[in-house]
């Protein structure tokens, strides 16, 4: 009996379902900094309705491309426009394989590994005096600051500005995966990665 539905167990194909937007798939992601592996989840989902939202260091559980949609949330005029935003990242995805010829996950891992810094300044009081002291970052907060310079990005592309939301994106994940230091994302990790240098 013959029919036209491939077989899912079949070697070589792929269950659509294990996807994001029904179009990249989310295996074979090639990670190369082992520090932020564990915090950079990549799954097919986009959206979890803030399942994770009042439990502590459990953000890390969520994909890393709903936690980009949820940053590029955080401004003013774009606050709890989720399906705007998770529609700009769906366009800038279809941009960035249409310049890269790549998966656009496997971009935004890698802007992500590019724009975190491994190094910040804290300030330390020493008898009312403040001086800098230069510290490592953790991996978990190493992708926080990843995210926020990519959104921050995006947002300094766009404000009064004729440029398109989703190009802006896609060009700030281009430019991060390639550790462009002209794109912002990677400029604000090289500048604060040189002050804490500074500071050491």
């Amino acid at each position: 009996m013959s029919t036209d539905q491939p077989d899912p167990d079949a070697p070589g194909e792929e269950d659509s379902s294990a996807r994001l937007f029904e179009q990249w798939p989310v295996t074979n992601i090639e990670f190369r900094d082992p520090s932020t592996e564990r915090y950079i989840t990549v799954t097919p989902v986009a959206h979890t309705l803030g399942r994770h939202a009042n439990k502590q260091f459990k953000k890390s559980q969520i994909s890393i491309v709903e936690r980009l949609i949820n940053r590029l949330m955080q401004t003013d005029e774009n606050t709890g426009k989720k399906q705007l935003t998770t529609r700009i990242t769906r366009e800038a995805f279809d941009i960035i394989h249409s310049r890269t010829d790549e998966n656009p996950v496997q971009v935004l891992v890698r802007a992500v590994e590019n724009s975190a810094p491994r190094e910040e300044t804290v300030r330390l009081k020493y008898g009312g005096i403040s001086v800098p002291k230069a510290v490592d970052v953790s991996p978990q907060r190493r992708v926080d600051q990843a995210l926020m310079f990519i959104a921050q990005g995006v947002h300094r592309s766009t404000f009064k500005s004729e440029t398109d939301a989703a190009e802006a994106l896609a060009s700030q994940l281009i430019g991060g995966s390639n550790n462009d230091v002209n794109t912002y994302s990677v400029e604000q990790k090289e500048e604060k990665e040189r002050v804490a240098a500074a500071a050491r």
